[in-house]
């Protein structure tokens, strides 16, 4: 992690042989060493390459459905439909500077790392201490740490004093980390197990040291995040990589299908002109132009419907792609848990009591057994073991607004939890405190001396086996008894083993005269109990584990805790057993990639990992065709973020890297809302599927008319040019219907309401294609009955004998078969509601955007054939249309909801008896 030594483990090395390592000394570099290795190695600054804006602007182009649309415009263009074209190219612009936008702010993503390194640190140099911009350090400076600095390179510690550093942001641990300066003789040692380092970005909460530079820049361990981030291309949502395919393939078949069009044309002796026209028409008929809004507007909603529910969306397709997740890969603390340490069980005179509420509100019931109990009135040991864990205490309880989060902790966490305790037991009265031994690492215990009435009071907390040792005696049902140590270290082990941090409590009276506090007075004391404490897991979460379990998700928990914790947290919430493997930072660093793709079917728990670990993770879970869904609140968690098929940050606890890394940001930090956010993202991919096969058909049947025409055009009179024939529908009708057929018809569809039990289903195939045997066999349907349906009802308007077409009567048959179209969609509408379900298993003023869009088709449609002789133009080319013509329409579009009904019906009868015969 250094330019000098890069492989050397520092954590195992002693000061003297850092110092040596790095040709350097306990009083720093002077100024000319220090200048020649800022020259030699660089800055202590995160650099990032980034394309200019023109370049990202022009990428977004890259996109076979752009190209479809910029198709269509140059079609439009051509046939000097200028008002068509520049609404198509508006529809390329708006979905290009959204890309443009996104692409923007991913790259936002390391840039803000930035913000992590310190902008001025005090250093050792020439002897003195000196206050220096960060990006001056080098390897070899001695920087000076104090409470409150973030730390601003990757130090190996040679002097600390009560020194202990917060690095949630980076390893995960959710309380403070004590820090020494002994080596530790391991390897393969995670971050937060090297309590010899301060790592750059991390901050300073209590005491003092000195640590000498080992790593700048990218040579840190915030460096190693941001090389990472650099190197992960962000994946591809599996609705992009489909769209990708099904427009792929769409353009092959529509240009297959216009070529073989342009040719037939020709052989059958057409002019040129009206080959090529003819051509563009069924191009104009067969792309989709409304789609690629359609999708937007429906990913939109649907972002906007999981903000309801706590999940803002970055990136819009990724809405959808939680519904599609296969796994969740998230972290345990503030997730899963409340990240606020909770006294759960209390050991006292004897008795083992448990404690209801979870995080730092103080309301909560004491248990002896199964018994409700009030503390004030059990025995005196129970209150006292209480108190000492509130006066013993140097952290605050700060009661905000519920919409602020509520209550909140200003001090360390496991204070914090053991003021709640007392609060929930009604303690509130402070008695003053007249001296205090402050916590040291090495003594494991803190003390303080309080003013009480006649006599002075010692309360001492600390490690179980410290506190164990200054006493002799115990109190039990208020009476002082001998010390029973071995049930109080049992009982201590037992907690422990239940991934409890433990804390022992003891008090002394003193003489009102004793005033000051000494290490010499603390023998001789009398043990009251123990509390346990625990980030206890949300109640909601363990719910949603439960729904993820029914949905066909698998949930893994990645976390920088320690194993047993881990383990715990992992039982309760029902996510592994206990004879389930939990994998550990150590393990992982020593197993190959291999190996780890092999452990990731079986492994559902990691403890103690790294951002590496994290990463590589994801990776194979990827490699093993799972789509990934990631949490993360940490710097730590960006290169996985970005990895995942979908990063899910933190919005309260998480760090503008994560934020700016992933797809969705968590606003309460709850892992319940991701499962809601599932949820809404498998009804998104529903509502998705039923604009595609509404849409889609209504294109291809708009696309055999076309061709059908060129056909028939050597045999049928009507379609020839050389006798005055038309084609059965104009290309700016076909436009129209494209576009009107878009807003005011597909778009209501994505308002259909949820179908029940969308999360008792498994998540679908990420390798299914949208265009599977289903999909062809309604769209050939659907096309076929709507060219039949145009043929006929252009033919019953003008029979077509040997003579002369009449232009009107052509004209007619043109509108008449234009609106047949129109009719056969708004039948296909009502039925297309529901893939599978009938349209009589459901209210049909469910959903009352169809009716709306319904009704503003038709006015529409009658507008554009009634208006024009009023107001003197007629850019549709349509001429009025008689009651009869009318009634024959509606006759001949009419049978097609009927077709559709009895094609669903026949589908699940099968799909039935071949269930049974399976079952058979």
């Amino acid at each position: 992690m250094n330019p000098v030594h890069p492989d050397t483990r520092w954590y195992q090395l002693s000061a003297e042989e850092v110092f040596d390592a790095l040709e350097t000394r306990s009083e720093g570099l002077t100024s000319s060493e220090a200048q020649a290795r800022l020259v030699q190695y660089g800055s202590n600054e995160l650099k990032f390459k980034k394309r200019g804006p023109l370049i990202r602007f022009l990428m977004q182009f890259h996109s076979s459905l752009i190209y479809v649309l910029l198709f269509a415009a140059l079609v439009t263009i051509i046939l000097d439909l200028w008002m068509d074209a520049t609404v198509i190219l508006a529809v390329v612009l708006a979905n290009t500077i959204i890309g443009f936008i996104q692409e923007g702010k991913a790259e936002t993503a390391a840039e803000a790392l930035k913000n992590l390194m310190t902008p001025k640190c005090t250093v050792l140099r020439d002897g003195v201490q000196q206050v220096l911009p960060a990006r001056e350090l080098v390897p070899g400076d001695v920087v000076l740490l104090g409470e409150g600095d973030k730390v601003p390179a990757d130090l190996r510690l040679f002097y600390t004093k009560n020194l202990s550093a917060t690095e949630a942001a980076l390893t995960g641990e959710s309380v403070p980390v004590r820090k020494t300066s002994n080596p530790i003789l391991m390897s393969d040692l995670v971050p937060a197990d090297q309590y010899c380092m301060a790592f750059s970005g991390t901050f300073i909460t209590s005491g003092s040291g000195r640590g000498v530079v080992v790593g700048t820049a990218e040579h840190t361990e915030l460096g190693r995040i941001a090389e990472l981030m650099k190197e992960t291309r962000k994946t591809v949502t599996p609705l992009t990589r489909k769209m990708a395919d099904f427009t792929r393939f769409l353009v092959t078949i529509i240009l297959a299908i216009a070529a073989l069009n342009f040719v037939l044309a020709l052989v059958f002796g057409f002019p040129l002109v009206y080959a090529f026209l003819a051509s563009v028409s069924l191009a104009v008929a067969a792309i989709p132009e409304g789609l690629p809004a359609i999708l937007t507007i429906t990913l939109a909603l649907g972002a906007m419907a999981m903000a309801r529910k706590n999940a803002l969306i970055k990136n819009l397709p990724a809405a959808e792609t939680l519904g599609v997740a296969t796994v969740i890969c998230t972290d345990k603390t503030g997730t899963l848990t409340k990240n606020q340490m909770t006294v759960a069980r209390i050991y006292a005179g004897g008795k083992d009591y448990t404690v209801s509420g979870v995080g730092y509100e103080p309301r909560g019931a004491f248990f002896l057994g199964t018994t409700a109990i009030n503390p004030e009135q059990e025995s005196e040991e129970l209150i006292e073991t209480l108190r000492a864990g509130y006066l013993c205490n140097n952290a605050s309880l700060i009661e905000g607004k519920e919409k602020e989060g509520g209550y909140s902790i200003i001090g360390d966490p496991t204070e914090g939890a053991l003021l709640v305790s007392a609060r929930k037991a009604g303690l509130t009265t402070r008695l003053r405190r007249l001296d205090e031994l402050p916590f040291v690492s090495e003594q494991r215990y803190m003390a303080t001396l309080h003013e009480g009435t006649g006599r002075n009071l010692i309360y001492v907390k600390g490690s179980p086996e410290r506190v164990v040792g200054m006493c002799q005696n115990q109190l039990v049902n208020g009476r002082t008894e001998p010390l029973r140590s071995q049930e109080i270290r049992a009982t201590a082990d037992g907690m422990a083993g239940a991934a409890l941090r433990v804390l022992g409590m003891a008090y002394k009276l003193v003489p009102s005269e004793k005033k000051e506090l000494n290490r010499d007075d603390l023998h001789g004391l009398t043990f009251l109990g123990l509390q346990g404490m625990i980030d206890p897991p949300r109640e909601e979460a363990i719910e949603a584990v439960k729904k993820c379990k029914r949905a066909g998700i698998r949930v893994i928990m990645i976390t920088g805790d320690h194993a047993w914790t881990a383990r715990a947290i992992a039982q309760q919430l029902g996510m592994s057993g206990e004879e389930d493997r939990v994998l550990t930072g150590e393990e992982l660093s020593r197993m190959s990639d291999d190996e780890l793709y092999a452990a990731v079917d079986t492994v559902s728990v990691y403890a103690r990992a790294s951002p590496e670990h994290k990463f590589r993770i994801t990776t194979q879970l990827r490699r093993k065709g799972e789509i990934i869904a990631v949490t993360g609140d940490g710097v730590n968690d960006a290169p996985a973020l970005k990895a995942a098929d979908i990063g899910i940050a933190m919005g309260i606890t998480g760090t503008e890297v994560s934020k700016e890394a992933a797809d969705m940001v968590l606003t309460d930090d709850n892992f319940a809302s991701i499962v809601a956010a599932v949820e809404e993202g498998r009804y998104l991919y529903e509502n998705i599927r039923k604009v595609i096969l509404y849409t889609l058909p209504t294109n291809g049947g708009q696309t055999l008319l076309v061709l059908g025409a060129i056909l028939l055009a050597y045999n049928l009179y009507l379609f020839d040019p050389h006798l005055g024939g038309r084609l059965p529908i104009e290309p700016v009708q076909i436009l129209w219907i494209n576009l009107v057929d878009a807003v005011a018809l597909a778009l209501p569809l994505i308002r259909e309401p949820k179908e029940e039990g969308l999360l008792e289903r498994p998540p679908r195939d990420p390798k299914e294609r949208i265009t599977d045997s289903p999909f062809f066999k309604k769209v050939g349907i659907v096309s076929l009955v709507m060219a039949l349906t145009g043929f006929l009802v252009f033919y019953l308007i003008c029979p077509g004998e040997h003579e002369p077409l009449d232009e009107l009567r052509l004209t007619q048959a043109q509108t008449a078969a234009f609106t047949t179209v129109m009719l056969v969609h708004l039948c296909y509408l009502f039925t297309a509601r529901s893939i599978t379900e009938s349209a009589f298993t459901f209210s049909p003023f469910s959903n009352k955007w169809v009716l709306i869009g319904a009704a503003v088709t038709l006015g529409l449609q009658l507008t554009i054939i009634y208006a024009p002789p009023y107001i003197g133009i007629n850019p549709l080319r349509t001429a009025p249309l008689s009651l009869e013509c009318w009634l024959a329409m509606i006759m001949v579009a009419l049978p097609m909801f009927f077709i559709i009904e009895g094609e669903k019906f026949l589908t699940k009868r099968l799909e039935r008896r071949k269930g049974r015969r399976q079952i058979s």
